[in-house]
């Protein structure tokens, strides 16, 4: 299957074709044109096909082509109608579709990171863990008519992600055209995906009663940190538990209005928060016997992740771009680049398998990794045809599953490792006089 010029890019840029790889694997049009036909209400295919428009979006949130213009002329005769046409399928472009595409992705890849031993972790025995966030996402050029006479930011819509962090995964993804709409608006969407046996870990602004009752009454459990508008009475006093990296331990246990039972928690910080709160309190259904106090305050720390992902699809990957200010388009964007991120997760799961989690999971740099992709992925598609990508969607999960893993044998890994910053040094006052706003480096070089 493999030929010589396929074979020597494996050899010196093995992380670019398992890219290629994967992309072709979850990139598949008949896939997704049955998911489109599966799950499109109000659109529908004339001339250019659902497959298309996923496929130039993806190269252009990776950072392959620029731009949607720059993509579009790379592939016109590919796409085979008029870059207005082409927008204008981006901009009506269901959120539920671009729900369906996160969704999809995670079900495609998850299968794959399962055949590498190293790369799921047990985050709590006995439960399948999520992680919940909002995101608003940023302002948008005013190049919509309606926008063009007013001066303050356009917000194209929001959206709560859910990670999952075992498996460094984004499952699920709820759209929400408005902007200004409030965040817990979504959380009965988010409660009918919830089922027996998973943990829910978010921040206190998914502490409502509705949503951790409504999260009890599914089998399942939460671990929330507490709204201070949330109502509850003391059964049982505050009592110390213990010492954690963070700070001390507190529990005691509450009922809520709704008549649930549930454990208090307080982590007496040793360092405020950046918001400058010197505790932290979080509410949780899990039992006693199960989840200890203390394992429940780490528990919440792994919030984090969720945060470190919409990091890097902010940094790596281009989840917003300013040009497209019609809802729908931007929504579809930030949930291409939460594919992109399953993407850049399942090659990394090759790499904890093969060359140990703990080197990637402390020194990979993700900047490193796609710039490598993005500095070489033209040249490829040039080099090798359309041709011998194709297996790649059919093949099964175990064929893929070692593909990727004897392309991750040929990295070399230190080329793609951070590198350590050295202690802080203090900074000096800066000198300005405002009779001598400029000085020539040649002088104080020389002096």
């Amino acid at each position: 299957m493999i030929g010589d010029i396929f074979e020597r890019f494996v050899e010196q840029t093995p992380l670019t074709v398992m890219v290629r790889a994967i992309m072709e694997r979850i990139f598949a049009t008949e896939q997704l044109e049955q998911l489109f036909e599966d799950t499109a209400e109000r659109q529908y295919t004339r001339e250019l096909l659902f497959s298309s428009v996923v496929g130039i979006m993806s190269l252009v949130v990776c950072g392959i082509y620029p731009s949607v213009g720059a993509a579009y002329k790379a592939f016109e005769k590919v796409v085979g109608v008029s870059k207005v046409s082409l927008y204008a399928k981006i901009n009506g472009l269901e959120p539920k579709l671009s729900q369906a595409l996160v969704r999809y992705s995670s079900e495609q890849l998850s299968s794959v990171v399962a055949e590498f031993a190293q790369a799921s972790k047990i985050i709590l025995p006995g439960y399948e863990v999520r992680i919940i966030d909002g995101n608003h996402i940023g302002g948008t050029e005013h190049r919509i008519k309606v926008l063009r006479l007013q001066a303050a930011g356009a917000l194209p819509g929001q959206a709560i992600a859910v990670l999952d962090p075992q498996r460094e995964m984004v499952v699920d993804v709820f759209p929400e055209e408005d902007a200004h709409a409030q965040e817990r608006s979504l959380l009965p969407s988010v409660l009918e995906t919830v089922t027996a046996g998973q943990v829910w870990i978010a921040d206190r602004n998914f502490c409502t009663k509705d949503f951790l009752t409504g999260i009890s009454t599914r089998d399942a459990s939460f671990v929330i940190r507490e709204h201070l508008g949330l109502k509850w009475t003391e059964i049982t006093p505050r009592v110390e538990i213990g010492q954690n990296d963070s700070g001390t331990i507190f529990e005691q246990q509450v009922q809520l209005d709704s008549g649930i039972f549930v454990r208090r928690i307080t982590i007496q910080l040793k360092q405020p928060t950046r918001h400058g709160d010197a505790q932290v309190t979080v509410l949780t259904n899990l039992p006693d016997t199960d989840v200890t106090a203390l394992a429940v305050a780490d528990l919440y720390l792994k919030r984090w992740q969720i945060e470190q992902m919409f990091q890097v699809i902010t940094d790596t990957f281009n989840c917003e771009l300013q040009t497209l200010g019609y809802p729908k388009a931007a929504l579809f964007v930030f949930c291409m680049a939460l594919m992109a991120f399953n993407i850049l997760s399942t090659v990394k799961a090759a790499l904890k398998d093969v060359h140990g989690a703990g080197k990637i999971e402390s020194g990979l740099s993700n900047y490193y990794v796609v710039e490598e992709v993005q500095s070489t992925f033209r040249g490829m598609e040039i080099a090798i045809e359309a041709e011998d990508w194709k297996p790649f969607a059919l093949m099964s999960v175990v064929l893929l599953a070692e593909f990727l893993r004897d392309c991750a044998s040929h990295v070399n890994l230190n080329r793609f490792l951070s590198s350590p910053r050295g202690a802080k040094k203090p900074t000096n006052k800066k000198k300005y006089d405002p009779k001598h706003p400029h000085v020539a480096t040649f002088r104080l070089l020389t002096t």
